[in-house]
């Protein structure tokens, strides 16, 4: 009897996954051991170079093949891979590529990795800027923090690239979204269908081993890749405003800084004196996370859920953040430390979890029953195979009811496959010696 060949599966990547640098690359990485625990067939490719902490995939028995943007190469490469489902990780990569994956893979499912609402983490950061360009004394950010839904979708709607994101979200079979709150976002204000969404949060295993008690912890950490705007941000918020209010209640108070890709501007903050350390790449994170008393991140804009929060919680590390740090990541469950939205609120919570042990232990205890509550593998694993197979049994019929998804990719591929076509055209002439006019 001839056996069923495996689920054919190629990721495109933004870039080379690099998990110990980023919550999104942890991400991906989480839903790549969920293909291989089906024994799926997984191709891997990105038109990235190589990161300096890219995951080794080929250990884990998943081909890697690089791709150049606007060149058909990528079309004789996916025609001979034919594969069962493709799925984009960032909407950028859907629209490079998705027009090729369905005219030469039409019957591949299409899915999307979002990560997070690009178009919402921007809107907000211009928010921030406006705000600070109005009133750059206070540092009560309450009003930013209350902005509801609607409001979101106010400042998103005109800016193009939600434009861009929301017709890729359209174009797509499935959208994988880790945030409720930009689920109900979608439904609600953008009116994408629902089934075109499936929750799909960070996937983890329950710490088994014991943490590290009170006691034995020291120092305020905060750690998130300094590329990220958010982090970025955070870290001067820190250095200004609540840094200066921790060490008034906490003369001796130590804050650890770790993030990748540390950039001169950041090294140039790294002041001993004041108890404000930066400290480059860590090696590895939940440890030194592991050794930390509290963890501070106080973002004042951004997207999705945070994986600084979930390994702080991993750890048995209580944090103090902002109601956007928090976004999405609890539903109704206690929050494993705090959630303020001023500079002095921020560093009295901060001073409070450091210095009161049962605090600190039923925060650190309510992280434990979070990461039960909703983000065990055991649960998301399985919930998104059954998705995928599903989309795969029921996809003509999908596609009719999503009319229009099905008219933005007949206008994509009059826009953004002529443009690319365009350019490669441009760049083979250009090498040749003369440039189209």
């Amino acid at each position: 009897m001839r056996q069923p060949t495996a689920t054919k599966v190629l990721v495109i990547g933004y870039v080379w996954p690099e998990p110990r640098s980023s919550a999104a690359s942890g991400h991906v990485m989480q839903i790549l051991e969920a293909f291989l625990g089906q024994g799926w067939d997984i191709t891997f490719s990105s038109p990235a170079g190589p990161g300096e902490n890219r995951a080794d995939l080929i250990a884990l028995g998943i081909r890697e093949v690089p791709i150049e943007l606007n060149s058909s190469s990528f079309d004789a490469f996916i025609a001979e891979l034919a594969p069962d489902i493709v799925l984009f990780d960032q909407f950028m990569m859907e629209e490079q590529f998705g027009w090729r994956v369905e005219k030469h893979c039409p019957g591949a499912l299409r899915v999307l990795e979002t990560s997070d609402l690009q178009s919402l983490r921007h809107a907000r950061h211009q928010r921030l800027k406006d705000r600070l360009k109005d009133d750059g004394v206070s540092q009560d950010f309450s009003d930013l923090f209350a902005q509801d839904l609607p409001q979101a979708f106010e400042l998103m709607a005109n800016t193009d690239l939600a434009k861009r994101e929301i017709a890729a979200l359209y174009r797509c079979d499935l959208n994988l979204m880790v945030s409720e709150v930009e689920i109900e976002l979608l439904v609600e204000h953008f009116k994408l269908p629902r089934n075109l969404l499936h929750w799909c949060p960070l996937m983890l295993d329950l710490p088994s081993e014991a943490r590290v008690p009170f006691e034995d912890r020291a120092h305020f950490l905060s750690i998130g890749n300094f590329r990220h705007a958010p982090n970025w941000d955070a870290v001067l918020w820190m250095k200004n405003a609540i840094w200066p209010l921790i060490r008034q209640q906490l003369p001796g108070a130590q804050l650890h800084l770790y993030g990748a890709y540390t950039p001169p501007k950041a090294t140039a903050l790294h002041n001993p004196a004041q108890g404000f350390h930066i400290m480059n790449w860590a090696e590895d994170a939940l440890q030194v996370m592991s050794q930390a008393r509290v963890c501070l991140a106080p973002l004042r804009f951004g997207a999705g859920i945070k994986g600084k929060l979930i390994d702080a919680m991993l750890c048995g590390t209580p944090n103090v953040t902002t109601p956007i740090g928090a976004e999405a990541m609890h539903g109704e469950m206690p929050w494993p430390g705090s959630i303020d939205q001023s500079a002095e609120d921020i560093a009295r919570a901060a001073v409070q979890l450091y210095s009161d042990q049962s605090l600190w232990t039923r925060a650190r205890d309510n992280g434990l029953a979070l990461l039960a509550d909703r983000y065990r593998r055991q649960v998301h694993g399985p919930a998104l195979i059954d998705c995928l197979d599903a989309c795969r049994g029921d996809l003509a019929q999908r596609r009719r009811d999503n009319f229009t998804g099905s008219m933005l990719r007949h206008h994509q591929h009059k826009s953004t496959q002529y443009m690319s076509q365009w350019i490669e055209e441009k760049n083979r002439n250009s090498q040749a010696g003369s440039v189209p006019g």
